[in-house]
């Protein structure tokens, strides 16, 4: 188990990518010493085992020359110098350019040619790598901070979608809630004008038959209530008092019948004096009010004949009517004279505003 654990721990300590870049690194002096060094001698007439030396040194110092220029542009770069840097990588390129040219012409496997290049490319990154890039704990380090910072702005772009979305969702709560209420009160109008038009409509339908029926009825109606009729009782009467027309000193009781109205039992009119008054019984008052100066008073337009009175012109011109005469005019005087005069006012109203004139003169105090 121990031996797994220090083996493990020996692989992760393990520069793969230096191994690499050495074993190229012996690769390219061998291939270079090895087609240099077998053919350079023979060419310069050099032979034996002299020109097997001098011709493999040549190859070594080909190889040495790239391989020290990119060691020294190491020094060049920890020391920021940039001429230092152009020059050692410059004199790099050169001679492994050199050494490929020379096994790409002068070997037999041409396709080893790059090995040089491939050499120097590894030992220029490790270069880099070890020179410009942070170390890995510090890479790690790093690395860590950045995925803090990622993960804040990710926070912070959450939390502004958040309330985003709150300020959205709290518009549209308060936005129904105001469409609600006018929904509420479109419903309520749409009810309420409904109903007015209901009503209105049976108003019209109303008013059309009360219409027609005094078009049609209108005149014979009027003509009827301006009869002054008269009915002999052939029976004994009781009176308040239980008495009878014979204990009444032999006067012969009579009655006037009054107009009846479908649908409507008429307010009781009291017979009075001047309902049985002849001829000239009656004078005008003097010094009395006119019917103008009353609708004056009343702060009222001036009942005109011929147009429906309201209340309270209806009951300006019964009391005018009714107080203009001497003795005062009885009900049944007022109504002749009432519709005589071209006033417009339905019976029912007549006797109900008649009985209330009543009402308050008996209620005044006498002198």
């Amino acid at each position: 188990m121990n031996f797994t654990s220090r083996l493990g721990s020996a692989s992760r300590h393990l520069d793969v990518f230096a191994i690499i870049e050495k074993l190229l690194t012996v690769a390219s002096l061998a291939l270079v010493g090895i087609t240099v060094g077998g053919q350079l001698g023979e060419m310069i007439g050099l032979y034996g085992t002299l020109g097997l030396v001098v011709a493999w040194s040549i190859a070594i110092v080909y190889d040495a020359l790239w391989i020290g220029a990119l060691r020294m542009s190491e020094i060049a770069i920890r020391q920021r110098s940039t001429v230092g840097m152009i020059v050692m990588l410059g004199l790099s390129a050169v001679a492994v350019g050199v050494s490929a040219t020379i096994l790409l012409l002068l070997g037999h496997a041409k396709v080893f040619a790059f090995v040089p290049v491939a050499a120097a490319l590894f030992m220029g990154l490790r270069l880099f790598a070890s020179n410009v890039l942070a170390d890995p704990a510090t890479a790690a380090q790093i690395a860590k901070q950045s995925a803090a910072d990622r993960n804040a702005r990710a926070l912070a772009a959450a939390d502004a979608r958040h309330l985003r979305s709150e300020a959205t969702t709290d518009v549209f709560t308060e936005t129904a809630g105001h469409l609600a209420e006018m929904e509420r009160q479109i419903a309520r109008a749409d009810v309420l004008t409904r109903a007015q038009a209901e009503i209105n409509e049976a108003r019209s339908k109303a008013e059309k038959r009360l219409q027609e029926s005094e078009t049609k009825h209108g005149a014979e109606a009027l003509a009827f209530t301006q009869r002054d009729l008269v009915l002999t009782v052939p029976r004994p009467a009781a009176t308040a008092g239980g008495d009878t027309p014979a204990e009444l000193e032999g006067h012969t009781v009579v009655t006037q019948d009054r107009p009846q109205i479908e649908g409507v039992t008429p307010e009781p009119v009291t017979p009075v004096e001047t309902d049985m008054v002849e001829g000239g019984g009656q004078v005008p008052v003097e010094g009395g009010m006119t019917l103008q100066e009353l609708a004056d008073i009343e702060g009222v337009e001036l009942p005109k004949p011929g147009v429906t009175l309201s209340d309270e012109q209806l009951s300006i011109v019964l009391r005018w009517l009714r107080y203009s005469m001497e003795p005062p005019r009885s009900y049944r005087q007022a109504q002749k004279d009432f519709r005589s005069a071209g006033f417009k006012a339905r019976e029912e109203r007549v006797r109900l505003t008649w009985g209330e004139i009543e009402t308050r003169e008996a209620s005044a105090p006498t002198r």
